[in-house]
């Protein structure tokens, strides 16, 4: 018999306590549900948490919340921590034919900046877009982004950038990748973006985002206190080990912990790890088509470096772009610009990007050497380090970005089809759905992910399915 049909509050254990667990754990434990959340790490927040390195509060690489988030999602997160929400500026640059630009771009600097040559090339793809031919073959993110952008920005741009971040040729990719990771899909949609920052056109958040005082992560760790303050239970350093099925249904959660190992029993479970983590943990219970699948699921590492300053402020510039391939780090972001802390006083950090793999050169290399070359780097864009350096620090993430490359869909849809035909089993987030997402969307889905249960923890199907659908729409905010 379950708690809900002997009356109880039904029981939910939630798998992971990243932004769509912490937030999934919010709203059900409002409603009055037993919660239980089962956490690996010391605290919440996966990669969306915050952490200090010599003072500076510092993020996992660059993170800001969006004023496009859905508005209960905005409303919730400004309720919770009230002035400490700060709404920043965008002051970020880009590194285009050697020239800096703003980014987002700004009509007036982008007409006095680009790269003469450049601009050209661009207008005359905007001009001759209408008499390109359609590109022959099955479309790539490759051929669907030349023909909306035209072939300079998609070539010196995009497709370096992607070839940086993904690993992979940008043949090599999914469309799927141009409509879920490119907001700016068309030279027209571009302009119009632009446009929107002009005087007298742009909105009170146009070119700003928000961010709290004590660092993204303060986001997450707020809203688990206030879920913790509902009833919610929270359990750290606790592995998930297994989930059983029996009979079509996830009938319970093997997790071990310093005290040893447990078998919790639930209504049912919400998941927000990795698909194939998720798959691989069912053991013989999942075909071998789908264990097949789970295995053939790529994902994306990153090494973030953090290099210590002895300086109040290295740049003006919350974050840097470097879409050329010369220079192997994708973004730089300098932690005390994004909340206007003055704090520690002599020193700053800059954390650095580098998409890179288990077993990638730069992930055998010590944090010394990658702090070493990281001031290379940086004198090579012309940003050369002066100032002493009191050390450096790494985080190394093997699940970054989720690869979408032309097979993805077919082994992600496998997995999906058969966990979404499991009894008291549903998957969300960004790592549960393999989903290019901001913060904000894992959010959404966690909101979406309750509101399909009822009062006595029944699921409702057909509104899940269409919410699902509405994440599809979801593109990432730069």
């Amino acid at each position: 018999m379950s708690a809900a049909d002997s009356g109880a509050a039904p029981h939910i254990a939630i798998l992971g306590a990243g932004p769509a667990g912490v937030a999934a754990a919010y709203k059900l434990g409002a409603r009055g549900f037993r919660v239980s959340v089962f956490e690996r790490a010391a605290g919440p927040g996966g990669n969306s948490s915050s952490f200090p390195v010599a003072g500076v509060i510092c993020d996992y690489g660059s993170h800001r919340f969006h004023p496009v988030a859905e508005p209960a999602v905005l409303a919730d997160v400004k309720a919770l921590l009230g002035e400490d929400l700060l709404l920043r500026p965008r002051h970020g640059r880009i590194r285009l034919g050697g020239r800096w630009i703003h980014f987002p771009l700004k009509p007036v600097d982008a007409l006095i900046n680009l790269p003469k040559p450049f601009a050209a090339s661009l207008m005359l793809d905007a001009v001759v877009k209408r008499f390109r031919k359609a590109p022959e073959g099955p479309a790539t993110f490759a051929s669907v982004l030349e023909a909306g952008l035209g072939p300079t920005i998609a070539r010196n741009f995009y497709f370096p950038y992607v070839r940086k971040l993904w690993g992979l040729a940008p043949e090599e990719l999914a469309v799927t990748l141009a409509e879920r990771r490119v907001s700016g899909s068309s030279v027209g949609r571009i302009l119009a973006k632009m446009i929107r920052q002009l005087p007298g056109l742009r909105s009170p958040t146009a070119g700003r985002f928000y961010y709290p005082k004590k660092g993204f992560g303060q986001i997450i760790t707020t809203m688990a206190e206030r879920a913790a303050a509902q009833g919610a239970e929270f359990h750290y350093g606790a592995q998930v080990a297994g989930i059983e099925i029996e009979g079509g249904r996830a009938a319970a959660v093997a997790v071990e912990t310093e005290a040893g190992r447990e078998r919790v029993v639930a209504d049912r479970i919400l998941s927000t790890i990795p698909i194939s983590t998720l798959v691989r943990l069912t053991g013989d219970a999942a075909p071998a088509p789908v264990q097949a699948a789970a295995k053939a699921l790529r994902s994306r590492g990153m090494i973030l470096i953090y290099l210590v300053l002895k300086t109040d402020r290295f740049t003006e510039y919350d974050a840097h772009y470097f879409p050329e391939l010369s220079v192997p780090i994708s973004r730089m972001s300098e932690p005390k610009n994004y909340s206007a802390s003055r704090e520690p006083a002599g020193r700053t950090v800059l954390c650095a990007e580098l998409p890179a793999d288990p077993g990638d050169r730069w992930w055998q290399m010590s944090d010394a050497e990658l702090g070493e070359a990281y001031v290379g780097w940086l004198e090579a864009m012309g940003l050369p380090v002066t100032c002493a350096v009191l050390g450096t620090e790494t985080r190394r993430l093997t699940h970054a970005y989720p690869v979408y490359d032309l097979d993805f869909q077919r082994h992600f849809s496998v997995m999906d089809d058969w966990l979404s035909g499991l009894e008291g089993l549903m998957t969300f987030g960004r790592q549960g759905l393999f989903a290019h997402d901001n913060t904000h969307h894992a959010f959404a889905m966690a909101y979406g992910a309750a509101d399909c249960l009822d009062a006595q923890g029944g699921f409702d199907a057909g509104k899940w399915a269409g919410y699902r659908r509405e994440f599809e729409s979801h593109v990432v905010e730069d």
